[in-house]
């Protein structure tokens, strides 16, 4: 029986253990915290746990009055535009905490059912591949115990950590990460985010969605800047209406605690001051103390391990997967890629992995979801590419749910009119990009989406009418 040993239980691990002992593997996975992961312990489901509380929240405060909403009120007049709901951050923290360990024992138990077994512990590489075609990974347990496991096959699958700044280190009371927020008891009152990316934004929109007042310290010229440039202006102007103090171009150098207090410093002097600040500056891989390069796997100057499509790295029989590849920092393309590991190896038929077909979701409010060619590979001649965009203003159930902010936009093929991309900003935009996902994947055109049914009234009929504009101006071209 071909043994595979896998280093790490995120979505790129447990998927690859699932996929391996259905094949007919006899599969270890070595894991120090607990399936799933960063992305189901600390990352993807507790903060998009946290998000649906500020979800309902924000949807309450923006639309209750327009939708002829009641409620009983005893504010006094002079301040009427007091909040009329709030928030018990720790509540909503245990709920958090609890969910998250829930969904990693529910992975366990699939993974445990489907014949793999789990070891906790840190993995690292024993070396070269032996002669006989094996590699030994070296386990080391929480009492420093160390176990040798024999495979013919090893996955790295053991993702990132929050990167931090020396003069901005985390105490994880004042100044946090974001690992440590869900220990919080009681919701910040000013909060500094620095950061704008996709956690940047999340985290910025959310607990200003749950009262916080916000800091969003950028230093790039908008949020988002890897986003979509037209959904990233409207995002901002969202935040900006709401109330959010967006800084722009603004470095931060250093954050420290002062009393109750935290002062952030930006490379141009400035003080910024909060109550709580949160880093959210990208991530690291972790590769360190994995005896890689001295095993024959290829790192990146930026630490992340080289791979190519099938998921393998330089070192015979060694394949890895998930953010620790530097790849896109999704589960999604996490777990597509320990998949496509281990049918590659264990000989099943294999997709080498496609990132034009990746989708994608950024959980603000309004959502953002991407799929496929964006505006940038259009703007840069990359692909010659049609592209209309729709306000969702125009949308009858839009109007009737009194959404105000986002648009689907649809990019496809002059000649053809395949649908080579799409961005949708709405609520639940993780729900309404999938069928732009299909067409990108399967090359539909925009006359398939155009001509297929739609409900009415739904958020989903405007992409079809974006597609039925695409296909106008198409034929509209050729004639």
């Amino acid at each position: 029986m071909t043994r595979i040993v896998i280093i790490g239980g995120g979505p790129g691990g447990y998927e690859a253990a699932l996929v391996g002992a259905q094949l007919g593997a006899e599969v270890t996975v070595v894991d120090c915290d607990g399936l799933g992961g960063a992305s189901v312990l600390t990352d993807c489901v507790p903060s998009k746990t946290l998000i649906a509380t500020a979800e309902v929240m924000t949807n309450f405060d923006s639309s209750y009055e327009e939708l002829g909403i009641v409620v009983a009120d005893d504010t006094p007049p002079i301040e009427q535009s007091a909040r009329i709901i709030g928030v018990d951050l720790g509540k909503v923290n245990r709920r958090v905490k609890r969910l998250a360990l829930a969904q990693s024992h529910d992975i366990t138990a699939s993974v445990t059912r489907a014949g793999a077994r789990v070891i906790r512990g840190r993995g690292r590489l024993g070396g070269p591949q032996g002669i006989d075609g094996t590699r030994d990974v070296i386990v080391t347990a929480a009492d420093g115990t160390e176990t040798i496991l024999t495979a013919e096959c090893v996955l790295i699958a053991t993702g990132g950590t929050p990167r931090e700044i020396p003069d901005a280190m985390p105490d994880g009371e004042r100044i946090l990460n974001w690992t440590q927020v869900y220990d919080l008891e009681e919701l910040p009152e000013e909060l500094i985010v620095v950061g704008s990316g996709v956690t940047g934004a999340e985290f910025a929109g959310a607990y200003q969605a749950l009262g916080s007042r916000v800091t969003l310290i950028s230093s790039r010229d908008r949020v988002l800047p890897g986003e979509d440039p037209d959904a990233a202006a409207v995002l901002e102007d969202v935040f900006r209406r709401r109330g959010m103090n967006v800084i722009g171009r603004a470095r931060a150098e250093s954050a420290k605690r002062v009393g109750d207090r935290v002062e952030v410093t930006l490379s141009d002097g400035r003080v910024v001051t909060g109550t709580h600040c949160l880093m959210a500056v990208g991530a690291i891989p972790n590769t360190q103390g994995m005896n890689l390069e001295e095993s024959g796997v290829k790192l990146k100057d930026s630490g992340h391990i080289w791979t190519d499509k099938v998921s393998r790295t330089t070192a015979p029989g060694v394949y890895a997967a998930g953010d620790v590849t530097g790849i896109f920092a999704l589960a999604s393309v996490a777990a597509m890629q320990g998949r496509i590991a281990m049918y590659h190896f264990l000989g099943d038929a294999v997709t080498p992995l496609n990132l034009k077909t990746v989708s994608s979701n950024v959980f603000t409010d309004p959502e953002i979801a991407t799929v496929g060619y964006t505006q940038a590979d259009v703007d840069a001649g990359r692909i010659d590419a049609r592209v209309v965009k729709l306000p969702l203003l125009r949308n009858a159930r839009a109007k009737m749910q009194g959404i105000r902010d986002g648009f689907v936009k649809l990019f496809c093929r002059p000649g053809t009119g395949i649908v080579v991309g799409g961005v949708v900003v709405s609520p639940r935009a993780s729900e309404l990009i999938h069928p732009i996902s299909i067409a990108v994947d399967n090359n539909l055109t925009v006359e398939q989406i155009a001509n297929a049914f739609t409900v009415y009234p739904s958020l989903s009929g405007s992409i079809a009418e974006v597609a039925r504009q695409l296909h106008t101006r198409k034929t509209g071209a050729e004639a």
